[in-house]
C-alpha cells in the first residue's frame, strides 16, 4: 500500500537526488548514501547506503520531502515513512563499510525490500555480514535462521533490470578500486538517464578499461540528450599522489575520465551543461579551506567538458533534469 503521495504532475524528464550521506572515509552519520527517485514519482531507491536513518532526518530538515504528502492518520516520522513505504530497495556498489554501515544498523526496523548487487558484493554481505557473527542475519542467504528481511538480487553486467516497486531500470558495470569490485548504477526511467559510480580508480592506475567501458555504454544516451546527471566520487584534491589513491578519484583524474565520457559521445559541447555530483569527498581532521572547496576549485581548473560540478552535502536536494 503506498501511504505518501506526490503533489506535482507525474514526468518522466528526469531524476529528483536527495543526499542521504555525502562523505567518504571517517565521518559517521554522514557517509555514502543516495535517494534516487524519477521526477514526480514517489517510488525510490537508495545507491549505497552508508548512512541512512541519520540522512533521512538531516534531509527532512532540510525540507528535502515537501512535495511529498502523507495521510493525516499516519503517525510515525517522516524519516520512518520514507524509510519504509518511499525506499524500495537498495543498489549496493561494493561492501566497504562507508557504503554499507547504514544498511546493517536500520536493518533491524526496514521493511523486506531487495538488495540488488554484482553477485560478488551480495557473497560479502550474506558472509560476512549478516551471518550471525557480525550482525543478525537479515537476508535469505547464508547462515539460518534466515530472517529474509532483505533479498539478494544478483546484477548480471550490462544487463537491463527492472527495480521492483519503482519505475526505474538498472544495468550495472563493474569497477575497480584498488583490488575491490565496486560498481556503475545505470539507472532509467521513460527516456531520462543517469549513473551513479561507486568508488573507483582511474583506469590507467587500476590497469583496466572499466570506466572506458562504462563510457561506451553511456555514451549513445549522452549523443541523444537523455544523460540527464553524473553521481561520481572524488576522494581527494590533486595534492594526493597516485601511490596512494587506493582505487579513488582525484580532480584531475575526473576531468580527464569526464573528457573520456565527452570523446566517446562524439565530442564538442555534449556535456556542456550537465550535473556532475561529486560525492565521497574524505573528510579530514586537520587544515583548512575544506577539502571540498580545493576540490571544486581544481575540477573547474580542470575540466575542459564544461559540465556542471556539484559538491555532494549532506541533505541537498536536486534535480537531473
Amino acid at each position: 500500500m503506498t501511504l505518501w503521495g506526490i503533489t506535482r504532475p507525474a514526468c518522466a524528464t528526469g531524476f529528483d537526488i536527495v543526499v542521504l550521506g555525502a562523505r567518504g572515509g571517517i565521518q559517521d552519520g554522514n557517509l555514502s548514501a543516495y535517494l534516487v527517485r524519477p521526477s514526480g514519482d514517489a517510488r525510490a531507491i537508495l545507491c549505497d547506503a552508508g548512512t541512512v536513518v541519520a540522512g533521512l532526518e538531516a534531509a527532512s530538515r532540510h525540507g528535502a520531502f515537501h512535495d511529498l504528502t502523507r495521510p493525516p492518520q499516519i503517525a510515525p516520522r517522516e524519516a520512518g515513512i520514507v524509510l519504509h513505504d518511499i525506499i524500495k530497495g537498495y543498489l549496493i556498489s561494493h561492501a566497504h563499510l562507508d557504503h554499507i554501515a547504514g544498511l546493517v544498523a536500520v536493518s533491524p526496523d526496514d521493511m523486506p525490500k531487495p538488495i540488488y548487487a554484482l553477485p560478488s558484493v551480495n557473497r560479502i554481505l550474506a558472509r560476512d555480514i549478516f551471518n550471525w557473527r557480525v550482525w543478525p542475519n537479515m537476508g535469505d542467504r547464508g547462515p539460518p535462521p534466515r530472517l529474509a528481511t532483505y533479498r539478494y538480487r544478483d546484477l548480471v553486467p550490462g544487463q537491463r533490470l527492472p527495480l521492483d516497486g519503482t519505475a526505474m531500470q538498472v544495468r550495472a558495470f563493474p569497477l575497480s578500486h584498488g583490488g575491490v569490485e565496486s560498481t556503475a548504477f545505470l539507472i532509467e526511467s521513460g527516456g531520462a538517464a543517469m549513473v551513479y559510480l561507486g568508488d573507483t580508480g582511474p583506469d590507467a592506475l587500476e590497469h583496466g578499461t572499466r570506466l572506458q567501458d562504462l563510457w561506451r555504454a553511456v555514451a549513445p544516451l549522452a549523443r541523444a540528450h537523455r544523460l540527464k546527471g553524473i553521481i561520481i566520487e572524488c576522494s581527494w584534491d590533486n595534492a594526493r599522489p597516485d601511490h596512494l589513491l587506493f582505487g579513488h578519484l582525484t580532480p584531475r583524474w575526473l576531468a580527464a575520465t569526464l573528457s573520456d565520457l565527452r570523446s566517446q559521445s562524439g565530442g564538442g559541447t555534449v556535456l556542456a551543461g550537465l550535473p556532475v555530483l561529486v560525492s565521497h569527498v574524505k573528510y579530514t581532521l586537520t587544515g583548512a579551506p575544506p577539502a571540498q572547496v580545493t576540490i571544486e576549485n581544481e575540477l573547474k581548473a580542470a575540466d575542459r567538458t564544461g559540465a556542471h560540478f556539484i559538491i555532494a552535502e549532506q541533505g541537498m536536494s536536486l534535480r537531473f533534469d
